[in-house]
Parts: C-alpha cells; sequence; structure tokens
C-alpha cells in the first residue's frame, strides 16, 4: 500500500538587513528580491500601521496631538511625519515611546510573513529594519547584514529624497546606534559608498554566500 506523504514544509532562513539613515538599506533588500527573495519591510509595515490600527492611531495622537493627523487631497487620513520629526527633536524620549507603541505589531506582522513564506517554499525571506537591533527586531533571525556608508554620502542620500534639512538629518542620524555598534552586531557588512553597480556585486556575493553556507543552493 503506498500513502501519500504530507509536504514538508521548510522553513526560510531569515535574514535580517539594516543600517543607519542613508546607507541604502532598501536598495540592498531590493537586490536581494530580484534575485527572489521574499521581502517584509519592517519600516513600511509600520508606516501602515500609523494609519489603519485604531489603537496605535490613538496612541500616537495621545503623544503628539490631534493635529499630527489630517485629510489629504484625495480625502485619505495622513500623518504629518515633519510634526513628529520636529517633536522628537526637541524630546527624544517620544522616539521611545513611539517605537513601544508599534514595534510588537510590526513583530507580529513578521511572524504572519514567516508562516505564509514557509507555506510558499520561499528559501530566503528578508527582514529590513531602520533600528532592527536597537528594537530587538533582530530577535529569532538566522543572521543580520549591515550596510554602512559615509556620513557626507548618507547625509546627501537623505536631503535628495526629501528626508529634512541638513541639520535635522544629522538629528536622525546621532538619534540612531552609531555605524561602528551596528557592525559590532553584524553577520555580514556591506559598505555602499560606491555605484549601484558595485552594490549589486558586493549583494550578489553575500547571497551566494549565504546560500552556500545554509546550503540552500
Amino acid at each position: 500500500m503506498i500513502v501519500e506523504a504530507k509536504t514538508v514544509q521548510r522553513a526560510p532562513l531569515l535574514v535580517g538587513i539594516t543600517g543607519g539613515l542613508g546607507c541604502g538599506k532598501s536598495s540592498v533588500s531590493s537586490i536581494f528580491a530580484e534575485m527572489g527573495c521574499a521581502v517584509f519591510e519592517a519600516d513600511k509595515v509600520a508606516k501602515e500601521l500609523q494609519l489603519e490600527d485604531p489603537e496605535i492611531v490613538a496612541g500616537i495622537k495621545k503623544l503628539f496631538g490631534d493635529e499630527v493627523y489630517f485629510l489629504d487631497k484625495a480625502g485619505e487620513l495622513a500623518l504629518d511625519r515633519r510634526h513628529i520629526a520636529r517633536k522628537v527633536f526637541v524630546d527624544s524620549s517620544l522616539l521611545g515611546q513611539l517605537n513601544e507603541l508599534i514595534h510588537p505589531k510590526v513583530f507580529k506582522a513578521f511572524q504572519r510573513a514567516v508562516q505564509k513564506a514557509s507555506r510558499s517554499g520561499v528559501k530566503i525571506l528578508v527582514k529590513e529594519a531602520a533600528i532592527l537591533l536597537e528594537s530587538g527586531g533582530d530577535k529569532g533571525l538566522d543572521m543580520v547584514v549591515v550596510v554602512v556608508a559615509d556620513l557626507d554620502k548618507r547625509v546627501d542620500r537623505a536631503m535628495k529624497k526629501g528626508m529634512g534639512t541638513r541639520e535635522e538629518i544629522m538629528h536622525r542620524i546621532r538619534s540612531q546606534w552609531p555605524q561602528t555598534k551596528l557592525v559590532e552586531r553584524a553577520d555580514f557588512v556591506i559598505e555602499n559608498n560606491g555605484s549601484l553597480k558595485e552594490l549589486e556585486r558586493a549583494v550578489h556575493e553575500l547571497y551566494h554566500k549565504i546560500m552556500s553556507q545554509a546550503e540552500l543552493s
């Protein structure tokens, strides 16, 4: 008698990608995605929760005032992130309170992403987050990749994206862990001071190294 065996679900390798403001971690994640990896964008999920989760919306209003939310031209709820940045600039403790409000729900969303990746047979699931290590978001990950870049390049990239004035960007960078501390916690480090082609080569090399070490190829 032949009995059909159940399909074995293999958990994906969980790879964290982080780095300070302007380092290019999103570019690294995009390259991983092009190579067939699933990507969980923790910061994007956090932004969605800030607009869609009633508990988080109420908490943000309590921290920053009702005026932090407004209706955009399409009549959709929007968040004045520059208002938050200015408040945090004056009182840095507000940032910690905001993270405590949001990160537990982001972690739950990531757990759902892991389950989905397991069911679909994905080999590598990338978790991209700006403060992955600071928030404890590396818990349960198999490895962490830290993206680093020179300070002047980071500031220039952030300014070109309209992320604030030079002073505001420098304040945000200083509020994050220094790169040296991130590197101490990293399994792999990618230096992103060159061209996109150079970054692509570095990520491809890292991808194959990860696949080889995990025997996933």
